[in-house]
């Protein structure tokens, strides 16, 4: 019988906050028929990480482990790496291949086992940091703008975050205006990203536009539906990034149930979204595309080695990071 080989790995086997995470040597992953092991070279961090490690909203258990996480649970949900062995059944990629991707649960790794479904190659010249930033703040910033067409205004509520300046590029690049809205701290970034306007949120009331917009993305839900509304045209969309486990949701209280990425509520010719990740080979490879032509470009706020992984949870947790963070393995 062959020996398995080890490997290391951020670990957690209660929920709690990151004090409870665990780096240890684990085996190293076999991977599936249809699977490919990849040397981990950079994964990035998103609050679902540490909303999965606090059970917040307590929803998750559902998922993870209803008492406690279930045994061998490694957080991290973005990676870009290396393939270094392919199981009998996968085609399109092989050892040596540069790729990135979402793997949902388990790139706080040195090694992960991943479906050749969730991977898409890396483009040449784009850094592994940087791709591994892209997955799932990416693809949510695509379902967010879903249907918008060149010339519409768009405003987004938190456009200096991780989804959030990736809404701002997507959005410049399907044509539309944009407005952002973020700290002053943060205003020459934002500008810097595309946006046509930005608003400081602690000096104007983004609400009460002299225009209104015909899409309103929101990952803050620092308003009331009200208040959303109003800044929206008779036929305008408000989009609320993470359903009932982020502010947007809260914004809803008990009128709307927010369900993933459908329209659940309308009022007057207005609608209501529940945007979620959802992850996708057909939207990996369009970012892929954007990368390599530098329609978009990842903003990353701070990069930590392994070794640091909870402390690079709590600085996402603390709400201040600008763009992503990222890990390097």
């Amino acid at each position: 019988m062959a020996t398995l080989r080890r490997t290391k790995a951020w670990v957690w086997e209660r929920y709690g906050s990151p004090d409870v995470l665990a780096l240890r040597e684990v085996d190293e992953p076999e991977p599936g028929r249809q699977e490919v092991l990849v040397r981990v070279r950079a994964a990035s961090v998103n609050p679902a990480d540490w909303r999965h490690l606090r059970s917040d909203p307590h929803l998750v258990r559902l998922s993870a482990g209803l008492r406690r996480p279930k045994p061998g649970s490694i957080l991290g949900a973005d990676l870009a790496g290396v393939v270094e062995r392919v199981g009998a059944d996968v085609r399109g990629l092989a050892v040596g291949d540069e790729v990135f991707g979402d793997v949902r649960l388990g790139a706080f790794a040195e090694v992960v086992a991943v479906p050749q479904e969730t991977l898409v190659l890396k483009p040449e010249g784009v850094s592994f940091e940087a791709a591994a930033a892209v997955p799932m703040a990416g693809q949510t910033a695509l379902r967010a703008l879903d249907g918008l067409v060149a010339g519409q205004r768009v405003l987004v509520n938190g456009a200096s975050g991780g989804i959030g300046t990736f809404t701002v590029q997507l959005a410049k690049a399907l044509g539309a205006h944009v407005t952002g809205v973020c700290g002053a701290g943060n205003a020459d970034l934002v500008r810097s990203l595309g946006a046509d306007e930005v608003v400081d949120y602690n000096r104007e009331d983004f609400t009460r536009p002299l225009e209104p917009y015909d899409l309103l993305v929101d990952m803050v839900g620092n308003r009331s539906l009200k208040d959303f509304r109003r800044a929206l045209t008779p036929k305008g969309t408000l989009a609320l990034v993470g359903g009932l486990s982020s502010g947007g949701g809260r914004v809803l209280g008990p009128l709307v149930q927010v369900v993933k990425g459908m329209v659940v509520g309308k009022f007057v010719g207005q609608r209501i979204t529940g945007v979620s990740w959802t992850p996708g080979k057909q939207a990996l490879n369009h970012l892929a595309e954007l990368l390599a032509a530098k329609e978009i470009v990842p903003v990353i706020d701070r990069v930590y080695p392994l070794a640091e992984v909870p402390e690079a949870i709590r600085y996402v947790e603390s709400l201040r990071a600008r763009g992503k963070v990222v890990i390097t393995v």
